[in-house]
């Protein structure tokens, strides 16, 4: 990926550093505000609280003593407690020797281990926290299909959908009854292509009337880093034929897309009654399978749905807050599989993002409106939680290693042998860094 890529994802270069930006600062100031609150809670005193690095741009002191302030780098972010030498909490040992025993229990590194160990949690904690809230006021805010498949609104298709209302209620599609919406996607995947017949209960009576087949080939969402995206498809297209051969249903797109193995495709696009052509260039993806391992296949970068909105209700609070944390707890063990599989080389290494393919991404997911990014951060932010919990020395998931040690050995490790290990975790971290940046640069 060229770094020229990323100028048509939102409105231009600017739109997408700034959107990753935005992004990236909302979820450094909700993790280092978890180590300063809850470090104030257990008593150990932030000196600086930063959003950013390098050149201080605007600063401020609160009324207990700490300095809060926007630098000009806006990549990352730290709070400096007391008695720290620098922003990755090194010991400052010639300040701490000068302090009283009650100054000393106000650093992080005097004070209980229960202490600093809550404290340096709380980043990755507030991370996941945020990530439950987003995904929660979405749903909260969007509502959630009623358990009885009922039609909300129409979707916009080509041919005039007649036969079917709002508010009616389908309980049989081609003579197969129904209970849930999953049984209509199953039956979407069955079924012989064209119109179908679907039984519904309008105004206390059942009537049997004609629509379209259940999952047309309809775009419902287009995938960040995709050849969908990189062609300017937009959810609501429908795709009317592939290669000169007419579809109708999502799964024939589905099948043809495998079949061409990775060939450019020609798509015939019907969008708000214009009709154009499109060229797309599946790309080999590897995608998670019931989060125990991955298929690789060819993708567009599209995906479909039912012909009709389903009607929705608004969740009750607990409920929002379990879909929420349902969400996260998928995608931490989606990430961890894919590490895993990433390690074994049974999927590629190209799976992992750098600071460009974030970028990209975040350009992407604003152009598709607000709650697409901000679903997106929520994403990021367990992402981010997640990785600052690997247990290397710099990371959070580092300092929590060495408080286990302390715990079991009864006393700290040795600051020499700290530096060497922190040294070697930077050096682990930015070869990472570098890694994750090529391919972006140099993957597909």
């Amino acid at each position: 990926m060229m770094l020229s890529e990323l100028i048509p994802s939102f409105g231009g270069l600017v739109g997408t550093l700034g959107a990753f930006v935005i992004a990236l600062s909302v979820i450094v100031a909700i993790h280092e505000y978890g180590h300063y609150i809850v470090g104030r809670w257990c008593g150990i005193h932030a000196e600086v609280f930063s959003l950013g690095f390098g050149p201080v741009l605007l600063s401020g002191f609160d009324k207990r003593g700490t300095r809060w302030q926007l630098a000009a780098l806006p990549f990352g972010g730290y709070v400096k407690f007391l008695g720290d030498s620098d922003a990755a909490s090194g010991k400052d040992g010639k300040q701490i020797s000068q302090m009283s025993p009650e100054d000393e229990k106000r650093t992080m590194h005097g004070a209980a281990l229960w202490r600093r160990s809550a404290t340096v949690a709380a980043g990755p904690v507030f991370n996941f926290i945020l990530s439950i809230a987003i995904f929660a006021g979405v749903m909260f805010a969007q509502g959630m299909a009623v358990e009885t498949p009922t039609v909300g609104s129409l979707k916009q298709l080509p041919q005039a959908v007649d036969g079917l209302q709002p508010g009616d209620e389908i309980v049989a599609v081609a003579g197969q009854p129904v209970v849930g919406f999953g049984d209509i996607y199953d039956l979407g995947d069955k079924l012989p292509l064209g119109p179908t017949q679907y039984t519904v209960r309008r105004d206390g009576r059942e009537m049997t009337v004609e629509g379209p087949f259940p999952m047309p080939p309809r775009i419902d969402q287009v995938h960040p880093k995709s050849a969908a995206m990189d062609a300017g498809l937009q959810v609501g297209d429908v795709i009317l034929s592939m290669n000169g051969a007419p579809v109708s249903a999502f799964r024939e797109m589905r099948q043809r897309v495998e079949a061409a193995g990775g060939k450019p495709m020609v798509l015939e696009v019907w969008r708000d009654g214009t009709i154009f052509e499109a060229t797309l260039t599946p790309r080999r993806v590897d995608l998670p399978v019931n989060g125990t391992g991955f298929e690789t296949r060819w993708l567009l970068g599209i995906s479909g749905g039912l012909f009709f909105e389903p009607r929705t209700e608004r969740p009750g609070p607990l409920q929002a807050i379990g879909f929420g944390a349902q969400q996260t707890w998928q995608i931490v063990t989606s990430s961890l599989s894919g590490l895993a599989h990433m390690v074994t080389g049974a999927i590629s290494s190209c799976n992992l993002q750098g600071p460009l393919g974030i970028a990209e991404t975040s350009g992407a997911a604003a152009s598709q409106g607000v709650v697409s990014f901000i679903w997106f951060i929520g994403v990021l932010s367990t992402a981010v939680g997640l990785l600052n919990l690997f247990p290397i020395p710099v990371l959070d998931g580092g300092h929590l290693m060495f408080h286990a040690v302390e715990a079991i050995t009864r006393r700290p490790p040795n600051d020499r042998v700290l530096q060497v290990f922190f040294a070697a975790g930077l050096t682990l971290l930015l070869l990472l860094m570098v890694f994750a940046l090529s391919n972006d640069i140099f993957c597909p």
